[in-house]
């Protein structure tokens, strides 16, 4: 086994060698050129004084130069900050200040926004992908600097690697700082229970700070899996990249297969070359699943993870039963639980509903400087709290109900809206369903609906309140139903369901 990220280049490099990697937009690499690259850029950190243990943010969009700088942090021992293209630059402040970056990697379109970050923060080194302005080093220059190689570094497996900083949506985001092993574990084991392996090509668009995006990053470096990434997910370009390289594999969130789906020229996508396609990011309704699996000829495959374990923490091995509606089973070293959310100490018996917790090699260290959260969070016996109400079946399997934040009480029961949105999503009009909450005299809380229809189609409100009662308790049913065109997304696709109430 690899014992940290840095080393993964060099050994591909051995193992796979002129073997293709990565694409990007018309750009082929193999893993020997890749490691070379990454070889000349660690380097040119190394002579800017960016030194092991210092933490240096990445903030961009998907790109090869992207994929290179991660490594190449690693490579030097530093501590990689991989941040959310939608951040804002008083956001990335936050975050650089927290974290105590000494640099930051850019790309051009974002560089102009945070070039006087020096001047209030820690950095002191800013590069930019294309065009560096003054005050900036270009990412181009550097790669192609001749500077002497550096050592591998001498880092333990449990050595801090990443401090990636979760979304924020209940306050300022925390870090989440993971070892070496545990990023190298997840990769690992994901590609075991998918059987991802050199004879894979893979498509994506997910996005590289996100760590589902991760998962495949780490997947081809260490089993060989051609990885073509594209900059932002558009529905053509993938259908023409899976045609084009005879992909194997499609990872994406739900909104994607969505989109997919109702696309004009979906028909005409040729997807022949598909084996299987990976889903995770947020729960996708059933009937969902078996309309992808029916179109697109392949198995729908579920996962679940999140930012504190260093990418997934269960899903379908390959070879295993699926069961749509569920994410699967514990990865490989780790457990899963279903305790009373209320009372952590109690686990609830097989099929109740209670809150989903993990323990095992993939759970982060804690939150960087903050003692407090990483307490209500991660608890002295290992178990780490994952915000997710779910129930376990006889089996093992796991069935998110939805975000314990996310739950609406509506006249003191527990309405969950994921629930809500799998019964639209059977609805032959619906394209996309997203439920909120809105306040209420009467009963509190009360769930209401953002529908966006398919094509041209009509209905009513009250036609779809009235599907949604054939098929849930009364006190479960949206009280309200807004049409709109598209609902707040993260950039992973993920539906925003604290921010509904701004298309009202």
């Amino acid at each position: 086994m690899i014992d940290h990220i840095g080393q993964m280049p060099t050994v591909a490099a051995k193992k796979f060698k002129n073997k293709e990697a990565l694409c990007f937009e018309g750009k082929s690499f193999t893993f020997e050129e890749l490691s070379k690259l990454i070889e000349k850029f660690s380097s040119s950190l190394s002579s800017l004084g960016i030194k092991e243990k210092d933490v240096v943010t990445l903030y961009a969009s998907n790109s090869w130069e992207w994929i290179v700088s991660y490594f190449s942090i690693a490579r030097i021992g530093a501590i990689i900050n991989p941040v959310n293209t939608m951040l804002t630059p008083s956001e990335i402040k936050h975050v650089v200040n927290d974290c105590k970056a000494k640099a930051i990697i850019t790309s051009s379109d974002k560089v102009l926004s945070i070039i006087n970050i020096k001047n209030e923060t820690s950095v002191s080194t800013l590069i930019s992908f294309g065009k560096a302005p003054q005050g900036a080093e270009a990412f181009n220059n550097l790669i192609e600097k001749e500077t002497k190689p550096i050592e591998m570094p001498n880092i333990s497996p449990e050595d801090l690697s990443t401090i990636g900083y979760t979304s924020g949506t209940t306050g300022h985001p925390k870090g989440a700082m993971q070892s070496h092993k545990s990023v190298v574990i997840n990769g690992a084991m994901t590609s075991q229970l998918h059987m991802r392996g050199p004879e894979d090509v893979v498509v994506s668009a997910l996005p590289c700070p996100h760590v589902y995006a991760n998962v495949l990053m780490t997947g081809m470096m260490m089993f060989g899996t051609k990885l073509v990434l594209h900059q932002t997910f558009d529905p053509l370009s993938v259908f023409k990249d899976i045609e084009k390289h005879k992909a194997t594999i499609f990872d994406g969130v739900p909104t994607m297969f969505m989109f997919m789906l109702n696309h004009q020229e979906f028909k005409n996508a040729n997807l022949s070359s598909l084996k299987r396609c990976y889903v995770g990011g947020q729960t996708m309704p059933v009937a969902t699943m078996e309309a992808v699996e029916k179109a697109f000829k392949v198995p729908l495959i579920e996962l679940w993870g999140m930012t504190e374990i260093a990418g997934l923490g269960s899903t379908h091995p390959l070879y295993g039963q699926n069961k749509h509606g569920s994410i699967g089973c514990a990865m490989p070293y780790c457990e899963l639980k279903i305790v009373n959310s209320e009372n952590s100490s109690e686990t609830m018996p097989r099929g109740e509903v209670g809150e989903l917790m993990v323990k095992g090699p993939i759970t982060m260290m804690g939150y960087f400087g903050d003692k407090e959260k990483t307490n209500e969070t991660l608890g002295p016996d290992g178990w780490l709290h994952s915000g997710d109400l779910g129930k376990m079946d006889n089996d093992g399997y796991v069935y998110i109900v939805d975000r314990k934040k996310d739950m609406i009480l509506t006249a003191g029961y527990n309405v969950y809206p994921a629930e809500i949105e799998r019964v639209l999503a059977n609805h032959p009009d619906v394209a996309l369903a997203a439920v909120g909450k809105e306040a209420d005299e009467l009963k509190g809380e009360i769930a209401k609906a953002y529908v966006v229809l398919k094509g041209n189609t009509k209905i009513s409100e009250q036609e779809l309140i009235n599907f949604c009662r054939e098929t849930l308790a009364a006190y479960k049913c949206p009280r309200k139903i807004k049409f709109v065109k598209d609902v707040p997304k993260t950039s992973t696709g993920k539906i925003m369901r604290r921010e509904l109430y701004t298309l009202d």
